[in-house]
């Protein structure tokens, strides 16, 4: 039998957008990864007869269901009695789970009210889902043929209470396993990508390629479904590479976070370091880079010159260009990348400059006019754009500039052209 999924997340702050719903996201993947299929999220808000009304409805459409949040000591946390209702069970209290509580609060040296002690009541009969991480405990029961798990809404709790406990208990009912591979593409839109593959991806059933559009870049994701692991990364195999030879140098990596962690990676391996020099985008290059783990290992560091003074003064940048042509042009992006690797003592540098909105500038340079540079050992180059669009943000043209800022360093380290067109080299004033 093949189980379907409902997560049904309780709280009336998801509902008013005071939080986002990652629980849902990070259960979807669990759940996938061990081969159950997620066909519906619901969010309901801190209110009994409406939560009665989403289980009910849930019931009717999926036999497995995953909720989350509801399981606190306040009075608005009703998931746990709603839920027990709904399946005819009455709670009973759990000394253990009491006394699982006060050690909680112990360790935290701190005071336990009376209250707390309403989250030792879960429904009769059911699995215990023991909570390391926090005070609530879950559980986990089945009912006239529907599985049912409650997690608390804590993403700090929730998803390590999945993996470690919940899933040992919901993997008795997988048939299989479904594994997904995520193809990161840079360079080409999403509608374009989605031109070149549709005949292929209308053709596909097991393995299936869906693509998602990201800020600045396209997500292919490969997913299969088959009895083990070795047999759907089997599945998904041929595919990556027919993938990977219709988009060729576009396919910057597979199951990366991002164009910074290529980077990074390509940097260490080849025993570089980087560093950064940023105007329009305002240290976001940098935070990126130091966003990954282990960064300082090849990132040096970066300079924020937001003002020509800083240009000038700090990154070496000619006065006399500054006061000729302004901040926004290839010379300038050259002279900062340049200046970045002198200043840092780094071997290769990234710099932007631009008009990121939402007026032009001083000069009249359009709102997304960008540049980008890499100065390297073997040289610099400098990539013109034109970011904006009907709309555009200026966080989105920040955004793409980053973007476009890190493929440079991308492409040079892996042996390509850095500005994926003709190289332009050898910048003068």
């Amino acid at each position: 039998m093949s189980h379907t999924v409902e997560i049904l997340s309780v709280g009336t702050e998801l509902l008013l957008g005071n939080i986002v719903n990652s629980d849902a996201q990070a259960l979807s993947r669990e759940l996938s990864g061990l081969g159950l299929n997620v066909l519906y999220h619901s969010v309901v808000g801190d209110n009994p007869g409406r939560v009665r009304a989403a289980v009910a409805l849930a019931r009717s459409r999926a036999d497995v269901l995953v909720t989350t949040g509801g399981l606190g000591p306040t009075c608005d946390d009703l998931t746990k009695q709603t839920l027990a209702e709904a399946f005819g069970r009455k709670l009973v209290f759990h000394p253990e789970c009491a006394q699982g509580i006060r050690c909680f609060f112990a360790r935290m040296g701190k005071e336990m009210t009376e209250n707390n002690l309403q989250q030792a009541w879960l429904p009769e009969g059911c699995h215990v889902l023991d909570n390391d991480w926090g005070t609530a405990p879950g559980c986990a029961f089945e009912a006239d043929g529907t599985y049912v798990v409650m997690l608390p809404g804590p993403p700090s709790e929730c998803l390590p209470m999945f993996r470690e406990r919940a899933a040992a208990w919901l993997a008795r009912l997988s048939e299989g396993v479904i594994r997904s591979r995520t193809l990161r593409v840079f360079g080409m839109g999403e509608s374009a990508v989605e031109s070149l593959l549709r005949d292929r991806m209308n053709e596909l059933t097991n393995p299936t390629l869906a693509p998602y559009a990201k800020e600045g870049e396209v997500e292919l994701r490969i997913t299969a479904k088959a009895p083990s692991v070795q047999e759907a990364d089997a599945l998904i195999a041929p595919v990556e590479r027919e993938v990977r030879a219709l988009l060729g140098e576009l396919v910057y990596g597979a199951d990366v976070s991002g164009l910074e962690q290529v980077v990074l990676d390509a940097a260490r391996d080849r025993g570089l370091t980087l560093g950064t020099a940023e105007s329009c985008t305002g240290g976001l290059v940098a935070k990126r880079i130091t966003d990954v783990p282990g960064a300082a290992s090849a990132f040096k560091g970066g300079v924020v010159s937001y003002h020509c003074e800083i240009k000038a003064g700090v990154l070496g940048v000619s006065q006399a260009l500054l006061d000729e042509k302004g901040a926004v042009c290839a010379q300038v992006a050259e002279q900062m990348a340049q200046g970045a690797r002198g200043v840092l003592g780094c071997d290769l540098a990234v710099s932007v400059t631009g008009v990121a909105g939402p007026d032009p500038d001083d000069r009249g340079h359009p709102v997304g006019l960008v540049y980008t540079a890499l100065a390297t050992p073997d040289g610099c180059w400098v990539k013109e754009l034109n970011l904006a669009s009907p709309g555009a943000r200026r966080d989105r043209i920040r955004t793409l500039a980053t973007n476009h800022a890190l493929d440079m360093a991308r492409r040079w380290l892996t042996g390509l052209d850095p500005t994926g067109q003709s190289v332009q080299r050898g910048w003068t004033d």
